[in-house]
């Protein structure tokens, strides 16, 4: 449940289900089609690997870019961005998004 200090985010990721059927597809491929589909493997691996925080922060990042929020310049504007995107954000939980989504850099 959403509070002030927990955005109403639901994570809603495919990952296992992509990952069967890239390896179904790939048990079927003929020789050409196979290296694309190792290497599509190889990347829904790694983000089959990645934790919840990380997929959030990938997402606030992503955001934040795609908007034009530079949340080291402006991080008013970055939280407003957030809150924008996600109706219901409350100001706390945008906050510690771009807080918590710049100290998780890659």
């Amino acid at each position: 449940m959403a509070t002030r200090r927990t955005p109403p985010v639901v994570l809603v990721h495919d990952a296992d289900a992509v990952h069967a059927d890239l390896v179904a597809a790939l048990e079927a491929a003929d020789p050409s089609s196979r290296p694309g589909l190792q290497e599509a493997l190889s990347v829904v691996e790694r983000h089959r690997a990645s934790t919840d925080e990380q997929r959030t922060a990938r997402w606030v990042r992503r955001t934040l870019r795609d908007a034009g929020a530079d949340p080291e310049r402006d991080h008013v504007h970055a939280v407003r961005t957030l809150r924008e995107a996600v109706p219901g954000l409350g100001l706390i939980a945008a906050n510690d998004l771009v807080k918590s989504a710049g100290r998780d850099r890659p």
